[in-house]
């Protein structure tokens, strides 16, 4: 069998990041370890949910379940050093890619006005057979058509009104957990952190019943993968988009 490739760093020499994702616990899977780091290093990142989650939990109704899961967000969040969390309260479940979508998260973009976007795999698979889930495709395919949408004064114009100015400084989109990706954070010092941020979400992962699968045995399996792609002990890896010409 061959050896997989080996990653490129990603490139840390920035200030603001806005992470976009389709879920209540979509980051933590994985990628909330690199939030930890980059919060640590003193960056500003905030979160942008398209849904509350409300279709996640089988035994509980979905006009019950969003606060629940809102409020686990927000923990989840605090537990890798974020404060802004906004939810955009799109339907979970049947989340379509098109105008309102691309709408919503631009305008997102444009009030945070990031320098990097990172959203999750958004291919139609994790590499394989195993199939991605369809609001993760419809939303991470928004969020990269979205981050180009908030610089141009023309698209949306409704957003100038509502004193939304264009914001053209996104440099790179990243996809967490993509089978594409050819770089990756080492996030070595901060695993537990992105451990401790997905276990915020207990309601969820008592939905999954006692058959589901050890989270924390899980994301250290994918993280020292990843790590040894990129010579470290633990690594989260990230498909990168550019937006700009450097």
């Amino acid at each position: 069998m061959d050896k997989p490739p080996p990653f490129e760093p990603l490139d840390e020499d920035w200030d603001r990041a806005l992470v976009v994702v389709a879920h209540p616990d979509d980051m933590e899977y994985g990628g909330a370890a690199a939030i930890a780091k980059f919060t640590a290093q003193g960056k500003q990142v905030a979160y942008s949910l398209i849904t509350s989650g409300e279709a996640g939990i089988d035994g509980l109704p979905p006009d019950e379940c969003a606060p629940v899961r809102e409020a686990e967000q927000r923990a989840a969040c605090h537990a890798v050093g974020v404060s802004e969390v906004e939810f955009l309260h799109f339907p979970d479940g049947t989340l379509e890619y098109g105008l309102p979508l691309r709408h919503a998260i631009a305008a997102s973009i444009r009030r945070h006005r990031p320098e990097i976007v990172i959203t999750t795999n958004f291919r139609e698979t994790y590499g394989g057979v195993m199939l991605n889930q369809a609001d993760h495709i419809a939303g991470g395919r928004a969020t990269l058509d979205a981050a180009r949408d908030a610089g141009n004064r023309w698209v949306f114009q409704d957003l100038l009104a509502a004193g939304l100015e264009p914001w053209p400084g996104v440099r790179q989109v990243w996809a967490a957990g993509s089978p594409d990706g050819r770089h990756a954070v080492d996030v070595t010092d901060s695993f537990e952190a992105g451990l401790a941020s997905l276990r915020e979400h207990r309601a969820y992962l008592d939905g999954l019943g006692p058959e589901a699968p050890d989270p924390s045995e899980m994301l250290e399996g994918m993280a020292r993968q990843a790590g040894t792609q990129l010579g470290v002990a633990m690594a989260v890896p990230m498909e990168v988009f550019p937006l700009q010409l450097l």
